[in-house]
């Protein structure tokens, strides 16, 4: 037995990943977990500053085990997945907006597993409007955390995939952890040219221990909860050097007008 088999959180030991069930129990999961419910605090808190001010709704991709709409007024929660507790199911491929009614879109952990990252950003830029934000926090590609998911993490990670859409697989089986790298810094070139309407925001690297120590939403909490503060403490005396340490990234992207793109 492995070392990350015995580290498995006995509830979702067993199910199978695309079971809405899984969902259910990661739900809970993090709000058991008082140190990995501090980290979505954190990330909800982060997304949250980079919404902007606006009478139209948020909608949440992928809102699944978290709890985004106590942090955040009046956000359409949604899935890919029927989950109890998430007021909409949808395709993120096919999103069931206007054009330009929501003033943002956020997710955690969702862009990886997106089928088709180029569809997507095409449908949110249909239902975005100007001025509204695409805002995400999603795993990163830098030399320690290609050792992380490479060998502690259940999710393929391959920097080197020369297409943006996943193979075949389940809605959250199917994942590429190196995806939002590949997009949004590999091949940056591409998503400004084919994607003009989109302004990427300077990306921020963050957290290179602490959601390893809270053991995530699959595995044992591998550090007590009292602990956050001090794990946040040292991640902050290495802020240089993360971009060499993050395991995540938060990026933002700006949707601008058809004047603002050509320019």
């Amino acid at each position: 037995m492995g070392l990350t088999s015995l580290l498995h959180h006995p509830l979702t030991a067993g199910l199978d990943l695309d079971d809405p069930r899984t969902t259910a129990r990661r739900r809970a999961i993090v709000r058991d977990k008082s140190f990995l419910a501090a980290i979505y605090r954190e990330w909800y808190a982060s997304l949250a500053n980079a919404i902007p001010d606006g009478r139209e709704p948020v909608l949440e991709v992928g809102s699944g085990a978290g709890f985004l709409a106590e942090c955040v007024p009046h956000v359409i929660t949604s899935d890919v997945l029927v989950v109890p507790g998430v007021a909409t199911v949808l395709d993120a491929g096919r999103l069931p907006f206007r054009r330009g009614s929501l003033r943002g879109i956020v997710m955690t952990n969702v862009f990886h597993h997106l089928p088709d990252a180029a569809q997507f950003l095409r449908e949110a830029g249909r239902v975005v409007r100007d001025g509204g934000v695409l805002a995400m926090l999603e795993p990163w590609n830098t030399a320690w955390s290609r050792v992380v998911y490479r060998r502690l993490h259940h999710e393929p990670f391959d920097p080197d995939a020369r297409e943006w859409q996943l193979g075949a697989g389940g809605a959250l089986s199917r994942a590429n952890s190196a995806l939002p790298w590949i997009v949004f810094e590999r091949d940056r070139a591409r998503l400004r040219s084919e994607f003009p309407m989109w302004r990427l925001e300077p990306i921020r690297t963050t957290m290179p221990f602490r959601y390893l120590a809270s053991g995530g939403v699959s595995m044992r909490a591998l550090s007590p909860g009292w602990t956050f503060g001090l794990w946040t403490a040292a991640e902050r005396a290495l802020q240089p050097w993360m971009d060499r340490l993050g395991l995540f990234a938060q990026i933002v992207l700006t949707r601008v007008g058809s004047a603002s793109a050509r320019g």
